[in-house]
């Protein structure tokens, strides 16, 4: 799909996140998908869902919250509110575009799995809209450069959006905890191995009972290979195509002449 068939001003883009409806990120978001079109629409939760990869509200009513003409709070994960947008709050005209995030801290290699933002993505992917994740990464406990994702993701997005996409595709794009005019490029890179949830800690509350809570949280083993992980290290943007058929095809080979 070339930009003549994909008009980003006449655009109607959905943002969500899986950080909550008051996120520092999700505002540089709004501020991102201004500059490529007017007709924004915010529909994210109420509450923080990281980690809550693609799960699904089946079990609990949930509520919607209009706080604005085109802003609107759901009480459940990432990909309800995916699924409000769409079928509710956007009944008339579906979103052209669905972006996630921007997420405060990076989805790479297995975070994928795990993440909220990525299942934003997800979701808008399975109902035939073309989807992006953005993430900005950040070191420790200090500020996310979030600069630098607003400085380079509207560029990035048009240059995306230019291109064909298979119908069950999604993109995640990170941006590495650099100044903006550190960014050394944009690299097409693999997802990696990031394992999340390395250490269980034990701990006593005052009354001596245990509980228990995840320290460090990933573990990256070193690779000789670029990815996602050693692209951000090195300074760029790392953008990763992402397939939503999980099928393992070479398996299935493999599978298929054994079990003959």
């Amino acid at each position: 799909m070339g930009e003549d068939a994909f008009d980003l001003s006449k655009a109607r883009i959905l943002l969500s996140n899986d950080d909550g409806i008051n996120a520092t990120g999700l505002g540089a978001l709004e501020r991102i998908a201004r500059e490529l079109s007017d007709d924004i629409w915010v529909v994210a939760p109420e509450s923080e869902q990281s980690g809550s990869s693609h799960s699904l509200t089946l079990r609990q009513p949930m509520r919607l919250r209009r706080i604005t003409e085109r802003r609107f709070a759901v009480d459940g994960t990432p990909t309800d509110c995916v699924l409000f947008a769409v079928r509710k709050v956007m009944a008339d005209r579906g979103p052209d575009l669905v972006l996630s995030g921007v997420n405060r801290g990076g989805n790479l290699g297995d975070d994928v799995t795990y993440s909220g933002t990525v299942a934003a993505a997800m979701e808008g992917a399975l109902l035939g809209i073309r989807s992006i994740a953005l993430s900005q990464l950040v070191d420790g406990p200090h500020r996310a450069k979030w600069q630098t994702a607003e400085h380079h993701a509207p560029d990035l997005i048009r240059r995306l959006l230019a291109i064909d996409w298979p119908s069950d595709s999604l993109v995640n794009v990170n941006f590495p905890d650099v100044p903006a005019g550190d960014v050394t490029g944009v690299e097409i890179a693999p997802q990696g191995k990031r394992k999340i949830g390395a250490e269980l800690e034990e701990r006593r509350d005052p009354r001596g009972y245990p509980y228990y809570w995840f320290g460090r949280m990933r573990d990256e083993p070193e690779s000789d290979h670029p990815t996602d992980i050693t692209a951000v290290r090195s300074g760029a943007i790392s953008v990763t195509p992402l397939h939503l058929n999980l099928t393992d095809w070479k398996m299935m080979e493999e599978f298929g002449k054994a079990l003959a």
